[in-house]
């Protein structure tokens, strides 16, 4: 089977700090998948806000998820401080793509790299919506 592969951004737009809660911790006694893209949902979200923008209205009509990919490199436990890095890929008329990366700064340990393909959607009218302006701006340069 062939093994997913994110590609890094040139450049990360956004960093932050988020701790690996309790409920953030599987049955193995590690940081769980689920909880991975959780951890990225909030890095956007705090990214957003930090553009003045919301998942809800990034310019006049809000964000889907379309898709998600996720690759773990390492462990991450109960207590630990992650470094979440967001970045952006493939820019298109009404979509783009996030990439993050989760690190642990003590001992600079990679713990996952996420891929989210983010749509614009106008949640009145139920359709796919082109990409506002505002966001276009928060997202840089990417091509």
């Amino acid at each position: 089977m062939a093994r997913v592969q994110i590609e890094l951004p040139q450049s990360w737009l956004f960093r932050t700090r988020l701790g690996v809660r309790v409920t953030d911790v599987n049955y193995g006694g590690h940081l769980g998948n689920d909880r991975v893209l959780g951890l990225a949902h909030e890095a956007r979200v705090r990214w957003l806000a930090s553009c003045g923008l919301s998942e809800k209205d990034v310019g006049g009509v809000g964000l889907i998820m379309a898709d998600a990919a996720l690759v773990f490199r390492g462990e991450a436990f109960l207590g630990d401080e992650l470094e979440v890095e967001l970045g952006a890929a493939e820019i298109r008329r009404s979509g783009f793509d996030l990439v993050y990366r989760l690190t642990r700064p003590a001992g600079a340990a990679e713990i996952a790299l996420v891929k989210t393909g983010m749509v614009c959607f106008d949640y009145a009218a139920r359709k796919v919506a082109r990409l506002p302006q505002g966001l276009l701006g928060c997202l840089g340069s990417v091509s």
